[in-house]
């Protein structure tokens, strides 16, 4: 194991300790707007792996893109269900549904 890899493994444990404290201490206030920053990145990731699966490297390069394009695809459409459903919950009661007057 190289000294690189050791910094590598270091990086990605101390990203993964930060990554669960900050999440763990988000007050359920911001959780929708924090979903919906989330979806803008993945769906940057989307775009990233149109590029991976469009690059013509090869057909192991393509078939990984293509994986990577539905994973995207999936996790921002169902952010953005996920988002919805929230949203709808701070709706107030009398404006979701209103049946309309009589007239008469």
């Amino acid at each position: 194991m190289t000294p690189l890899d050791v910094v590598e493994i270091y990086v990605f444990v101390l990203a993964a300790f930060v990554g669960y404290q900050v999440i763990t201490r988000v007050p359920p206030l911001l959780h929708t707007p924090l979903m919906s920053a989330t979806n803008a990145i993945s769906g940057i990731s989307l775009v990233g792996s149109l590029v991976a699966a469009g690059s013509n490297h090869g057909t192991l390069s393509a078939l990984l893109g293509a994986i990577a394009v539905a994973s995207a695809t999936i996790n921002v459409v169902g952010g953005f269900i996920i988002t919805d459903r929230m949203l709808k919950m701070f709706r107030r009661a009398d404006k979701i549904e209103r049946p309309a007057a009589p007239r008469g």
